[in-house]
């Protein structure tokens, strides 16, 4: 039996949250339903400046996280920038992959890290349920293949991605697999909202892992519950509180996206190991 280790890297730099609960959530339902030995592992990125080691782990989901994605000076900053070259790195270099997923805050710092566009300050929070919607390429995504169209996402951020560089994107065999809703009256580019980094690395502007128990614990934040009625309208918030246990929104989003992505990181580890 293969040892798959998983490492989960917690960005809420010591801020109350809810993402980390269900990620925990996801990759224990991973290790009881899997074949192989799953090993877990929780990394505290910001407030602890603790980094897994590339070389120990097969698997890593890097978490959302609350502020600015830009460096601040902090002492975690050029380890995380280490990282993600290094697993970048060793998937080019090596028959032995390691699989990322980058979330929210991760997948700003990320997109920062790579110079793949704009990624700038929103006019307003933005937090509530939103239609996201696959192009071609997401369509052929194995991780949204499944998706509706729109599918629904759990969004919450104070930032954004847009105007991306189409050509470094190019060169770097990176692709754009979903953007934000379609709003015709407003004159604003559609926000980036998935990307497939590599065939190992993929990344959401989204929150893939969010559940109704953790959105209705954030509504009871103030900022959260301002920024959905300031997005929707009194009317569309309450009629979204009302719709969030729909099976075919947020609870299919999350049964999906995050635990195929760990199905398939395991599949392909193993297959990685076994001689031809």
């Amino acid at each position: 039996m293969k040892k798959i280790r998983l490492a989960l890297l917690d960005m809420n730099n010591n801020h109350a949250n809810q993402g980390m609960r269900n990620i925990k959530e996801i990759a224990d339902t991973f290790k009881q339903n899997s074949d192989e030995d799953v090993e877990i592992e929780v990394f505290d990125v910001r407030y602890n400046n603790e980094m897994p080691r590339v070389q120990d782990f097969d698997i890593f989901i890097s978490s959302g996280g609350p502020g600015d994605p830009y460096r601040q000076g902090h002492a975690w900053e050029q380890p995380y920038a280490d990282f993600l070259n290094e697993v970048w790195d060793h998937n080019k270099n090596n028959t032995e992959r390691k699989f990322l997923f980058l979330i929210c805050h991760s997948f700003q710092l990320a997109s920062i890290h790579w110079k793949l566009g704009n990624i700038c300050k929103r006019k307003s929070y933005s937090f509530g349920v939103m239609p996201i919607h696959k192009n071609y390429q997401g369509e052929e995504d194995f991780l949204l293949k499944g998706l509706p169209e729109p599918f629904y996402g759990v969004d919450s951020r104070a930032y954004q991605f847009i105007e991306p560089n189409l050509r470094k994107m190019e060169e770097l065999g990176m692709r754009i697999v979903a953007l934000e809703k379609v709003r015709p009256h407003i004159h604003l580019e559609r926000a980036v909202m998935a990307i497939r980094f590599s065939d190992e690395i993929f990344g959401t502007q989204f929150h893939p892992e969010a559940d109704p128990e953790g959105m209705i614990k954030s509504l009871e934040i103030a900022q959260n519950r301002e920024a959905m009625i300031e997005s929707y309208g009194m009317e569309k918030y309450l009629e979204t509180v009302d719709r969030m246990n729909d099976p075919d929104k947020i609870l299919l989003t999350q049964a999906q996206i995050l635990p195929r992505f760990l199905q398939h990181a395991a599949r392909e580890i193993v297959r990685d190991l076994t001689p031809a």
